[in-house]
């Protein structure tokens, strides 16, 4: 049993509510407060500021099990009984990761009922899991983005003890995890920081609402709070990476940003634990210096999600034209990002009516997370349509290869491995009716704009809006789901087999294609992803005489050159190199 601090610079006074007693609590210097009341573990407490009697979670809540508004419960963090002790992730230059949202990737929505589904990952090839975020939000169920209590697992996940469970799990399977966190922003319900300190600034305004305090009066300890927070994931969950959602809207204009801090405090971390840990950004910027080293001027962050590849191979398999889409045609901007990571590497953006980007000089291709498909990507669709609602199988299957076979590290999101039907709405269950209202008719106005029929929107505080986007389990016994299962599994060994197909030297990728007749071939080293996105069968040229490795239609190689029908892919090897293929 230990007393408790809380950082509440606004606060005239603080008292402490436990056990059915009130307690005042000393100040401190810096902003602090501090009670000797001994409360041990599992009990729960709040806060009482100034003359407000409204109990308040603490900001640092480890637990939250009735949700935002209700109080914190302390954790020992002692207590569990890890099995990993003997655990190291998997250099994630050679990672496949698998992007999941634990309330919709089983129909009971745990921790717990993931671990059952672990076998499923384990032989589909996935090294990763990424967890969407699981910090304490509004209500029982939705994406995660508007988390409040950021220190806290989800009460309707599992809470604490269930997202331990569920690591401890993942890692005797020989699976890392990775966790999304957003310290861009928190959401409206539940969000009581500002009552405590200056967490917030008007400075700056994101998308969502108010930026993080992270260069203003009272900044320090803004920082010190989202450090420790990401520092409590990887050292008290043992969770081995995480993904830092929406870095363009993280403001910072100190002399050390708050990036570079974290990347210095995670790699300290690393070193104190023998573990291997990563930073992965999700960055709008296409600036290498998020990627590069702290040493040579950069932010020190491990990797960062690739749209531009997205927007290049969805634009090159759909043909779609709208929105950000329209920055993207044809085959050449797909091989460029294969060759140069970033599309729009200094030059003009018609979408953003300005110039963007800058080229990644010398940063390998691991250095970035290829994808086709992500819950952005799907979600953000006016009804949440996955690719499998408006691609073929053919054009998945050749989107698969290209993801998999890419120099990129490739991620799959949930389902996508076997064309999962179900899609992926976006979900919210606010109790708040205005804030509900809002929601709503915000997102029906959103996609009004675009030309949509708002009657076709589904309602996010809907229950079967959430429900609707749970896996059904049942599809990949079934076809065809259970063929691009298959086909995904044997890419995903290709790739652990062919250290070329994990080697992420951009300039030794090559590429070829014709954007009238629709193909490209892409070699990497003594292997070559064939592609034909025409609707006709047509003979497209190979590097060299190949061997076929992987079809996803009966072809033939003939020579230099392969005959593949109308939207299919083939993998070929160098039949004069085929030393260089561990298989």
């Amino acid at each position: 049993m230990t007393g408790i601090r809380v950082w509440a610079p606004n606060a005239r006074r603080v008292r402490i509510l436990t056990g059915g007693q009130e307690s005042e609590m000393a100040k401190l210097d810096g902003g602090w407060w501090s009670a000797e009341t001994p409360i041990p573990a599992d009990a729960d407490y709040a806060f009482r500021l100034d003359d407000d009697r409204t109990p308040l979670p603490d900001p640092r809540s480890p637990w939250q099990p009735y949700g935002v508004d209700g109080p914190s419960r302390r954790v020992d963090h002692a207590a569990f009984r890890w099995s990993d002790g003997e655990w190291q992730a998997p250099p994630f230059s050679s990672a496949v990761i698998y992007e999941l949202h634990i309330g919709t990737f089983t129909p009971e929505g745990t921790f717990d009922s993931a671990i059952h589904r672990l076998a499923h990952l384990s032989s589909l090839g996935v090294t990763h899991v990424e967890l969407m975020p699981v910090p304490e939000f509004s209500g029982d169920w939705g994406w995660g983005y508007d988390g409040v209590d950021l220190y806290a697992p989800h009460h309707a996940y599992g809470g604490p003890l269930g997202l331990k469970r569920f690591v401890d799990a993942c890692h005797s399977r020989g699976i890392a995890v990775l966790l999304d966190v957003v310290y861009n922003h928190l959401g409206p319900a539940g969000n009581y920081l500002s009552r405590f300190g200056p967490y917030f600034t008007k400075k700056y305004l994101t998308p969502w609402g108010e930026a993080m305090n992270l260069d203003g009066a009272g900044s320090r300890q803004v920082r010190r709070f989202l450090c420790d927070n990401a520092l409590m994931w990887l050292r008290d969950y043992h969770i081995d990476g995480l993904r830092l959602d929406a870095i363009h809207a993280i403001y910072d204009s100190s002399a050390v940003h708050f990036l570079e801090q974290l990347a210095q405090e995670v790699e300290e971390l690393e070193t104190q634990t023998g573990r291997r840990l990563v930073l992965v950004a999700e960055s709008d910027l296409n600036d290498p210096r998020v990627v590069t080293p702290i040493e040579e001027g950069g932010y020190g962050i491990d990797a960062q999600w690739n749209d531009d590849f997205h927007h290049a191979l969805h634009t090159a398999l759909t043909g779609e034209c709208t929105g950000y889409y329209r920055d993207f045609a044809g085959l050449r901007d797909l091989a460029k990002s294969l060759q140069s990571a970033f599309v729009y590497d200094g030059h003009y953006s018609d979408f953003r009516g300005r110039h963007h980007g800058r080229k990644p000089h010398g940063i390998a291709g691991t250095r970035f997370v290829g994808f086709l498909q992500n819950h952005d990507q799907a979600g953000n669709r006016a009804r949440g349509e996955r690719t499998g609602h408006y691609m073929n199988l053919s054009q998945l299957q050749i989107g698969a290869a290209l993801v998999l076979c890419s120099p990129f590290v490739p991620l799959l999101f949930q389902g996508e491995e076997f064309g999962a039907s179900t899609p992926f709405c976006y979900f919210t269950q606010h109790a708040d009716p205005e804030l509900a209202r809002a929601v709503t008719e915000g997102r029906r106005a959103e996609f009004a704009a675009l030309g949509w029929n708002t009657g076709e929107i589904p309602d996010p505080q809907d229950p079967d809006t959430f429900l609707r986007s749970k896996l059904d389990w049942n599809e990949p016994a079934c076809e065809p789901h259970k063929s691009l299962l298959e086909w995904h599994r044997n890419l995903i060994s290709l790739r652990k087999e062919i250290p070329a197909l994990r080697d992420g030297r951009l300039e030794d990728v090559g590429v070829q294609f014709d954007d009238e007749k629709r193909w490209l071939v892409v070699k990497r080293g003594p292997v070559a992803i064939a592609c034909n996105l025409a609707e006709s069968k047509q003979s497209i040229p190979l590097p060299f005489e190949g061997v076929v490795l992987l079809a996803s239609k009966e072809g033939g190689s003939r020579g230099s050159a392969v005959d593949l029908p109308g939207e299919s892919v083939m993998i070929v090897a160098d039949a004069q190199n085929t030393e260089r293929i561990n298989r």
